[in-house]
């Protein structure tokens, strides 16, 4: 968000860290919100948090002062050793959750806790930046979006924070002290993954893998701290971040669902389990009744409707990567992916009824898409690599393509042909298969690395899908094909495009 400077405080004679935000944002935060929001930070006074010397305004920058720090970050420290000691690493910990305490007690949340932001300065860390996160999100009025820009990062982010709710409680200052622990033991955050989309999809519905069965000398006491600290619902983690670094240093302190230091199986199924609905199905859900508004042909007065849906506890969602369900077009039933006898099976759930059964031959199946008839659930299986297409009520199973291990989706033509993914772009094939012919091809040159989610619009001469290209960050378009020309057009930043009635809904 900022370029950073070391200059020379000519009044004061010393060095100091002169921070100069981005102009973007600063046309965003406006000079006048940007200096009031900031006074509430230049309050704090702690052994470790890194005070605000001076903000202000010059030439059109926005800027803020602080010390100049002769030592490290946490991150270098961590790239050069990827693990610490347990000791020290505890130590760190205890002293970043006291400045923490301090500062929830003074009423001011730091909101991107992360190595990049704990100096080690003689081997005490000194937290940097406190409250600025707050400083430019209440400045912006809520128009940070527009930078380009966001608040966090990925790997640290708690899941309220990654899902985008306003009310941030000091409970998430305490997920990312617990996953900067996490990655100080273990030489990794807790979730990681090829995309910030990935990692978000996985803090906001996976669970943590137990720190004890990375690193098997970590104190009982300290994984039960970590697991409740980076616990998916803010109420189940620490009140307060003093009460973190107590459990930190009481060798008694234990969890009820760890055994040995580390969770066992039953403990996590067990909170899996109980996860399930209310992070799985109620979050992914919710985008299913979201896509049914949007796609029902429905006056434009109609208001928005948010429809939960309850799935069968016997058959809940299970998470796994790629797509987790399909709608069909008519908004009457739904295909997610359930249980399976080791393994997860397609299952069809009627929006009006309780139930939902299993689909056969679907055993091993992903990111399903239906007909659109809705009779006809294609989808991908990874052994043996292959696109498949079986009816909902029963039949045989057809395999449409093989070495289809790509699944990012995949449509129905209005003429039945299957259009999907491949690692060279995307392909089509005609209903019942046959020949398969090359809709379009990764521009491996320009940096892309796939085309996926596609969706072809209802009259079949276009279609829009997604470009993954890989570079520092990964970066997603959304891109409209003709398919008669073979033209490419680039719309926007974006992930995941689907056509209603004249909008893109993404």
């Amino acid at each position: 968000m900022a370029t950073v400077y070391l200059a020379d405080d000519l009044k004061h004679d010393r060095k100091v860290a002169l921070k100069v935000l981005k102009p973007e944002l600063s046309a965003v935060i406006g000079a006048e919100r940007f200096v009031v929001e900031i006074k509430t930070t230049a309050a704090l006074q702690h052994p470790h948090i890194l005070p605000l010397f001076d903000s202000g305004t010059a030439d059109g920058f926005l800027y803020y002062v602080m010390p100049y720090i002769q030592g490290e970050t946490l991150r270098s420290k961590l790239d050069r050793e990827t693990q610490l000691g347990i000791d020290e690493s505890v130590k760190i910990t205890t002293d970043v959750a006291d400045a923490l305490d301090y500062a929830h007690r003074h009423g001011v949340i730091h909101r991107d806790i992360k190595p990049e932001n704990i100096l080690l300065h003689d081997g005490r860390p000194m937290v940097a930046d406190f409250g600025i996160a707050l400083a430019l999100s209440a400045a912006a009025g809520g128009r940070m979006t527009e930078t380009g820009l966001s608040l966090g990062t990925p790997h640290y982010m708690s899941p309220e924070q990654a899902t985008g709710e306003k009310g941030i409680s000091n409970r998430s200052d305490i997920y990312s002290l617990g996953s900067v622990l996490y990655e100080m033991l273990t030489g990794n955050p807790p979730h990681t993954g090829a995309s910030a989309q990935q990692i978000i999809m996985k803090i906001v519905t996976e669970e943590a893998a137990p720190v004890t069965k990375l690193r098997k000398s970590v104190p009982t006491n300290i994984a039960a701290a970590i697991a409740t600290a980076v616990e998916k619902l803010p109420a189940d983690r620490f009140d307060s971040a003093k009460a973190f670094a107590d459990a930190l240093k009481n060798p008694a302190y234990r969890r009820d669902d760890m055994a040995g230091g580390a969770g066992n199986a039953s403990a996590s199924a067990r909170l899996m389990s109980r996860l399930t609905i209310p992070l799985g199905v109620a979050l992914v859900l919710a985008l299913v009744a979201a896509s049914w508004g949007w796609m029902r042909k429905s006056p434009a007065a109609s208001p928005l409707m948010r429809l939960p849906i309850s799935l069968p506890q016997d058959a809940l969602l299970q998470q796994q990567p790629g797509i987790l369900f399909a709608l069909s077009q008519d908004g009457s039933e739904m295909v997610y992916t359930g249980p399976g006898g080791g393994d997860v099976d397609l299952w069809v759930r009627p929006l009006d009824a309780l139930t939902a059964t299993r689909v056969p031959g679907t055993n091993g199946g992903d990111s399903p898409f239906l007909s659109a008839d809705g009779q006809v659930v294609a989808f991908y299986r990874s052994n043996p690599p292959a696109l498949y297409t079986v009816t909902l009520r029963g039949g045989p199973r057809q395999t449409l393509a093989s070495d289809s291990t790509i699944a990012l989706g995949g449509d129905f033509g209005p003429d039945g042909s299957v259009y999907f993914v491949r690692r060279g772009g995307i392909r089509r094939v005609p209903p019942g298969g046959g020949v398969i012919e090359q809709v379009t091809r990764v521009d491996s040159a320009a940096g892309e690395q796939y085309h996926g989610w596609i969706d072809v619009l209802p009259n079949g001469k276009s279609l829009v899908f997604t470009i993954l290209r890989r570079g520092d960050e990964d970066q997603y378009d959304i891109a409209a094909l003709n398919l008669s020309s073979g033209k490419i057009n680039v719309l926007f930043r974006g992930v995941y495009a689907r056509y209603a009635d004249g909008h893109l809904l993404y």
